[in-house]
């Protein structure tokens, strides 16, 4: 597929902000799944610093500053990327095999992805998320087969509701209402496999929606989105230390990614990869916009 992204951020300063400094998520990725044909980033009002680089993860992150004062700050990516059809993940280890490839030895060698079975600040540790999460992960059991039963109950045990978090809501809150959006479901997600000792990550980025039938779709009318990723060791036989792949679950929706998905940027959780973030000098009180648009297109 071919899908076109525009993401626009708008925050109205009460006063005006005189100096800021911010670091944007709003690159999406290139990997195995996805290549990014085209992509632009318009700042107003101009920054008199603007930097791109590479963080821990392997994202793009965006630093600038404006020492003007200003009322609005305004931020717009447009991307263009071509998203393919993801292989089948084939690996028949148990959970508990898993889970022990993670664990401390001595003077054993370190495997990449041992960092995600760690708390992060919106992804603590805690029982709670052990005892949520076992019910889904039978003795013996498939990890790949336990990951798909704990989103699905995951789905259906938690009731989407748009304004019902914050975004600095915790997994262990959002656990607790048993309510929330795509942000707090892949968090409790995340938590959950950590909690067994699993390494887990928080994936940012768009899904292609549909408009109902028979009516336009809106400019606007889409939202960034977020899922859960767990890493299945032994794919395919590879038996080598660090043989393994990444496999993402959408427990918003019930489903993997695939074609329809946009990534933009993977860490451990929302604080690693926020869209946009940073510090300001003024503007004690602010209002927030933001619009987004995913369209599909066509393909020649």
């Amino acid at each position: 597929m071919r899908i076109e992204v525009k993401h626009l951020t708008r925050y109205s300063y009460q006063p005006r902000v005189d100096n800021a400094q911010h670091v944007s998520y709003l690159t999406p990725a290139q990997n195995e799944h996805q290549q990014l044909l085209s992509h632009s980033l318009e700042i107003s009002p101009l920054p008199v610093e603007r930097e791109s680089s590479t963080d821990l993860f392997g994202n793009t992150r965006t630093f600038f500053a404006i020492h003007a004062s200003h009322p609005v700050l305004s931020v717009t990516a447009h991307s263009v990327v071509a998203t393919f059809p993801r292989a089948a993940v084939l690996s028949n280890i148990s959970w508990e095999s898993a889970q022990e490839r993670f664990k401390y030895h001595a003077r054993a060698a370190h495997h990449h992805a041992t960092e995600f079975t760690f708390a992060s600040p919106y992804v603590p540790i805690h029982d709670e998320f052990l005892q949520y999460a076992i019910a889904s992960f039978a003795p013996g059991a498939t990890l790949i087969d336990c990951a798909f039963h704990l989103m699905n109950r995951i789905h259906h045990d938690f009731i989407y509701e748009s304004n019902s978090t914050e975004v600095n809501t915790t997994a262990l809150q959002a656990l607790s209402q048993r309510r929330g959006v795509c942000q707090d479901f892949a968090h409790i997600m995340v938590a959950c496999w950590r909690s067994l000792g699993l390494p887990a990550r928080y994936v940012s980025g768009y899904l292609l929606t549909h408009p109902p039938e028979g009516q336009l779709r809106l400019l606007g009318s889409d939202a960034s989105h977020a899922w859960a990723s767990v890493f299945i060791p032994d794919v395919s036989g590879d038996t080598s230390p660090d043989a393994g792949q990444w496999l993402d679950f959408d427990p918003t929706n019930n489903r993997n990614a695939g074609e329809d998905y946009v990534t933009l940027a993977k860490g451990r959780d929302f604080s690693d990869v926020s869209p946009l973030r940073g510090v300001i000098l003024g503007g004690t009180s602010h209002q927030l916009e933001v619009q987004v648009t995913v369209t599909p297109q066509e393909v020649c």
